[in-house]
């Protein structure tokens, strides 16, 4: 049974509280997030967007990375990429550099694997926040569940697909190349 839908930045906090490692499944072909951001602009402009100044996002990874805690995530992408999807590769060495560990895995892939078609954090592998979006890819929030069994299913989904996954230079490579 899904849980409460809580607005996304009642739970933000987890971001900076984690204590060992925030994990992320991204699934889905493009974000509302990203279209109204002023990168997104630019980026159709045909402007660099991937070594912006750190943003409160990037800031927050860098110093928590310091500490010693872990950012990491997975792209599943289409071939070829979604407009949604070369942009999130496009803006990805920012993140990078700030120590958030992006990797890329085709849906062919995560399909083959059997990842699920979900977006979600896995906080300290103990709290899973599910993203809840409207059709026109809004995010309108998140549950949040602790549940051994739904938590477990989310860490072997992140094992695989961290398993699977290519870093981002190596997946940028590799798209360049076949173009």
């Amino acid at each position: 049974m899904p849980g409460e839908l809580i607005p996304f930045k009642e739970i933000a906090h987890v971001f900076e509280d984690f204590e060992h490692t925030a994990w992320r499944l991204e699934t889905r072909r493009g974000y509302a997030t990203d279209r109204n951001s002023e990168a997104w602009s630019r980026w159709k402009a045909g402007q660099d967007v991937a070594h912006d100044p750190p943003n409160a996002w990037r800031r927050n990874v860098a110093e928590q990375t310091g500490l010693g805690k872990r950012f990491g995530r997975v792209r599943v992408v289409d071939e070829p990429l979604t407009e949604g999807q070369a942009f999130l590769l496009a803006r990805a060495p920012s993140n990078v550099a700030a120590g958030d560990e992006v990797r890329y895995l085709l849906r062919r892939d995560a399909d083959r694997v059997g990842l699920p078609e979900l977006d979600f954090w896995l906080i300290d592998s103990r709290t899973l926040l599910t993203l809840v979006f409207d059709d026109a890819d809004t995010t309108l929030g998140v549950t949040v569940t602790e549940e051994p069994a739904e938590v477990l299913a989310a860490c072997q989904v992140r094992d695989a697909a961290w398993h699977f996954a290519s870093r981002t230079e190596d997946f940028a490579r590799r798209i360049r190349s076949d173009m």
